[in-house]
Parts: C-alpha cells; structure tokens; sequence
C-alpha cells in the first residue's frame, strides 16, 4: 500500500473511532468543543514551530498567503451574488460558507503524513491567508447580514485576528525565520512532543462532530453550495496546477486546497449572528466527507502518477 492511501486509511480509522466513541456516548459533543480548543491553540502551533523551524522563505511561499486571501474573498462575494435574491441572513450564512476552509483540523494530519513538515511549509503559508479570510472577511460579512447588532469597528476585527493563536504562530516563526532566530532547542523538543498529538486529535474531533442527519428542507440549498464550493474550486485548482510555474508542492497545495471542507469556526459565527446553525453544522459535516473522498481521487490521479 502508497504512503498515500496508507495515510487516508489511518485517517478514516480513527474517524470511525471519534464516532464510535461519540455514538456510545463514551465522548460527547461538548468534550469536542474542549477538544477541538484544545488542538487548535496547542498540538497545532506545536506543529507549525516544529515544521517552520528549517524553513526557506521563497517568495511562492508569501504567494500563497495572497492565493489563500484571493481565493477566499472570491468565494464568498460570489456567494453574496448567487444569493443575491435570498433574505439577509441567507446571504450572509451562504457567504460564510463558501468563504474559508477547513486547513489546521482536517488538511493538516494528512498532509503532514504524506510529505512531512514540508508539506506543512506551504499549506501553513496557504492557511496564513485563509486565516484572514475566516476572522477578517467572513466575519465582516456574517456581521454585516446579521439580524443582530454587532460591533464592528477595525479594532474588533484586528482583536478577532491577533486572538487566533495558530495565525499569530505563523507570523512570529515567520518573522523568526526572517531574522534567521532560532529557537531554544528545549522549546523545540517539548514543541515536537506535543505535535505528535495532532495527527490523532485532528482525526478523533472530525469523528466526534460527524451527524448523518439531514433534513428535507435543507437538501437545496446544500446542493447549491457543494456545487458552487466544489465546482469552482475543482475548475481553478486543475487550470492553476497545470498552469502555474512553480515546484510541485506549490501546485499540490492549490489543488487540494481550493476542495478543503468548511472550516469549524463558522459555526460560532452562525450562532452570533443568529443565523441556522443547525444547517451550517451539517453542510460543515457533509463537506468533511465530501473533501475526504475527493482529496482520496484527486491524490491518487493527480500524485501518484
């Protein structure tokens, strides 16, 4: 079996697990929430130091924070559009839906298997942009489509960035690696051990937020959004593989990462801003195993050849 598929099987597995063990109520969804906190502001950032501490800085690298910004702009004001007739609040939870992507809990673990902290390199410059699309534009349109009076000054928006503490990892070891900065090696070693825990947490909190469950009344919209979502991202992310001069990491980036799940955080978005966050949490769910079977394809058509 490819280090490829070996990968996608672990990661399906222990999935399985996080579902088993939500099913006989062994794990809940609330020890989830304290989980998923859990990952995103400690085994993660442990991954970025340990993976940016030899990294080169190519100036593709800082193109992919423009792509990650670009791309997911792009989304969400064609979502605006293709709403354009939808009440307020539609529009609002469909642009947040297609605006950001799913990199630090779901892309992450499998990418880190299959090319190491290289791997990590680009799709944490990539998720660099993509941050600032999730607390800077895709709550900036959540807010502004909201029924409910939100503060939305610079200063709030400015506040929601600097508090995402995997973006403020990428900038200081960014900047570190500018400066040519090398870490403590102590920090380094405790930051390796506490990374090792991601691939498995990641997995296990996909698991345990998985819900089957689909009402009638969302079918339609949901097909709107997979189609526009996977669509797009399918049709750029061949056109710039094929297109793009840059190594071949770069251009796997792009290509897998336009056809990234929705990311978690938009889920505290829509409760918020009072949209239907039972909606947003399933069309969150169904994207998960969407991007799941499509990185599967794609990886084996577009890689391993």
């Amino acid at each position: 079996m490819s280090s490829f598929n070996e990968q996608f099987l672990f990661a399906i597995i222990i999935i399985i697990l996080g579902y088993f063990l939500k099913r006989r109520r062994i794990i809940t969804e609330k020890d989830g929430a304290s989980l998923s906190r859990l990952v995103l502001n400690v085994t993660l950032p442990a991954l970025i130091i340990t993976s940016f501490i030899d990294i080169t800085l190519e100036p593709s690298l800082f193109l992919l924070i423009i792509i990650g910004i670009v791309y997911g702009t792009l989304m969400a004001f064609i979502g605006i559009l293709f709403f354009k007739n939808e009440s307020q609040s539609t529009k609002g939870t469909m642009a947040m839906l297609l605006g950001g992507l799913n990199i630090g809990l779901f892309a992450y673990p499998l990418v880190y298997g299959i090319w190491g902290d290289k791997g990590i390199q680009y799709f944490g410059m990539f998720d660099v942009g993509n941050a600032v699309v999730i607390f800077g534009v895709v709550y900036i349109i959540g807010s502004y489509y909201s029924t409910e009076q939100t503060d939305l000054t610079f200063s709030h928006v400015l506040k929601r960035l600097t508090r995402s503490i995997p973006l403020m990892t990428y900038v200081i070891v960014t900047f570190l690696a500018l400066i040519d900065f090398k870490l403590p090696s102590l920090i380094l070693d405790v930051a390796e051990v506490i990374s090792v825990a991601n691939m498995p947490l990641s997995f296990l909190l996909l698991g345990i937020f998985l819900n089957f469950s689909l009402e009638k009344s969302y079918r339609l919209p949901i097909i709107k959004i997979i189609l526009l979502r996977y669509g797009i991202g399918l049709i750029l992310g061949i056109i710039l593989f094929f297109t793009l001069p840059f190594n071949d990491m770069f251009r796997y980036t792009i290509l897998l990462g336009f056809i990234l799940p929705i990311p978690l955080a938009v889920l505290p978005f829509s409760i918020e801003f009072n949209f239907d966050h039972k909606f947003v949490g399933t069309v969150v769910n169904l994207t998960i195993l969407i991007s799941f079977a499509l990185l599967w394809v794609i990886t084996n058509i577009f890689i391993q050849t």
